[in-house]
């Protein structure tokens, strides 16, 4: 059965990945040290993405690394706006990293076609009482993915998840997915992402990544984003007394690796910030698969 992902502006077909390229309009990005936080860099970086390849844009103003504190939404506003005003002018689907309601539905009227919440659409915002669930459910055809987190960017690894990783995630993308189907969200529009990372450990990381195949039980896109995370540089060191020593700009390979082995695990999208390196390994594998056949008996 083909896959496909609703979007405002246009239907993607999943019957192979898609790449989505991160921009970070941060000033304390954990990847990429700030690189884009001014408008024109952040817009300059948009067009470099979709030369390298990227199907997607996915925009952010606001950092969720472990330990990041919560952005005003007039700042956060202040940096994705002309930036997002920008990428929708570029032809592709255009995704924008954020979970308050405020910033959702001013992407949306710019064009967006995408919501990618760390929080599920379960934040709201405690002087309005709107949360990301009331935008989407306004909206007519936008995208949305919903990812699994343990806790909060400020907390969530200082007391990370216990118990199986697997069938919690899984639990919990299960009832946020049926919550937003029954406000009436078409199930095309829907996206799920096991959330690789945020308040999980290593091993636990590595769990989902293995297991991963369990999430398309649920019957939506999968999409992943294992680039330059901590976790890649923990396996990759000799110690893990050396991980602080590999930078993330320096997680390239890790990355590219992860994602071919989330595509071969079933993911439709990976996030990334290494496009070129990405698409190119990724051609690799469709090459591959091209010539592949099925087994008769």
């Amino acid at each position: 059965m083909t896959m496909q992902w609703q979007t405002q502006r246009f239907l993607l077909d999943l019957t192979s990945p898609k790449v989505m390229g991160i921009v970070n309009v941060t000033p304390d990005s954990f990847s990429d040290a700030g690189a884009y936080a001014a408008p024109g860099a952040a817009q300059a970086h948009c067009e470099r993405l979709l030369k390298d390849g990227a199907d997607i844009l996915d925009i952010g103003g606001e950092s969720t690394r472990p330990g990041a504190s919560a952005l005003p939404v007039a700042e956060e506003l202040a940096r994705v706006l002309p930036v997002v005003r920008h990428a929708v002018t570029l032809g592709v689907p255009v995704s924008v990293d954020t979970y308050k309601p405020q910033v959702m539905q001013a992407v949306l009227d710019l064009g967006a076609d995408i919501i990618n919440d760390v929080w599920a659409l379960r934040w709201e915002d405690p002087e309005s009482n709107l949360s990301g669930r009331d935008v989407i459910a306004r909206c007519v055809s936008c995208g949305v993915c919903l990812m699994h987190m343990h806790r909060e960017p400020a907390t969530m690894q200082a007391e990370p998840m216990q118990g199986s990783v697997m069938s919690q995630v899984l639990s919990f993308l299960q009832r946020v997915t049926q919550d937003l189907r029954a406000l009436g969200v078409d199930k095309t529009r829907i996206c799920v992402d096991p959330g690789i990372g945020f308040g999980k450990t290593v091993q636990q990381n590595f769990a989902l990544l293995a297991h991963q195949a369990e999430l398309l039980s649920l019957g939506y896109p999968l999409l992943a984003g294992w680039s330059r995370k901590s976790s890649l540089a923990a396996v990759t060191q000799k110690s893990l007394s050396a991980v602080a020593t590999l930078d993330p700009i320096e997680r390239m390979v890790p990355s590219v690796a992860a994602a071919l082995l989330a595509v071969q695990h079933g993911a439709h999208v990976v996030r990334v910030h290494d496009v070129k390196q990405t698409v190119q390994a990724l051609r690799v594998l469709g090459a591959m698969r091209s010539q592949m056949t099925p087994t008769t008996h």
